[in-house]
């Protein structure tokens, strides 16, 4: 598969890096041509943004969430018709926090939906925004006997089966987590847990697992 990669910094050069390995063609797009060559060293090709959009049918949108506007403006169009993965986190840190603490807020509330908006008929996918870059670049995909799951929001079946797909080539299994629309709880999950990792706290330790988790209906 063609994967185009908007973005040239660690999360590009770890998803990307995971699908060369994989077998798929990459190709690595950015405003500098030198992080693009730099982050292509990972197996892809290296080009601009433009290249990146019309590479091939999945591009990875792997941005700082205020660049994504103006990325978009500029390529939005290109995008209609092929399938869009937005991995981007809008973190903001919390003042509220307690002190000592590592906190952060959501400055935007639902990213995915914007993304949306500004590329018209695209298949706008929600995933891979849960672990930092370190993650997908190391072999472990296991932890405590269960695999690493990778949650998928978006609208369009055919698209969110290809995502799903990428998801396995990592090693990982897909969660398929519901509409576009939900996407902003999988953003919120990521602010929150993401902090409590920062703050040396083991976000799993919420959760029971699947065979111990149950409820009632009221």
């Amino acid at each position: 598969m063609r994967i185009g990669i908007i973005g040239a910094g660690a999360m590009a050069r770890a998803l990307g890096g995971g699908w060369s390995a994989a077998g798929h063609e990459v190709l690595i797009g950015a405003r500098s041509a030198a992080a693009a060559e730099s982050a292509a060293s990972i197996g892809g090709r290296a080009g601009s943004i433009t290249d990146a959009a019309t590479f091939g049918d999945v591009v990875l949108l792997a941005l700082p969430v205020p660049a994504l506007s103006e990325v978009l403006h500029a390529t939005g169009e290109l995008l209609a018709g092929r399938t869009v993965v937005d991995c981007t986190n809008a973190f903001a840190p919390d003042a509220t926090a307690p002190e000592g603490a590592t906190a952060f807020v959501l400055a935007e509330d639902a990213v995915a939906e914007r993304v949306a908006a500004l590329a018209p008929g695209a298949h706008v996918v929600k995933a891979f925004n849960l672990c930092a870059a370190e993650v997908w670049q190391a072999k472990a995909r296991v932890f405590d006997e269960r695999r690493l799951a990778v949650p998928l929001c978006g609208d369009d079946e055919a698209a969110l089966r290809v995502v799903a797909g990428l998801a396995e080539d990592l090693g990982s299994r897909a969660l398929p987590a519901g509409g576009l629309h939900r996407a902003r709880y999988l953003e919120a999950m990521s602010v929150f847990t993401v902090g409590l990792w920062f703050a040396g706290h083991d976000a799993r330790a919420m959760f029971p697992p699947l065979e111990a988790a149950f409820a009632v209906a009221d």
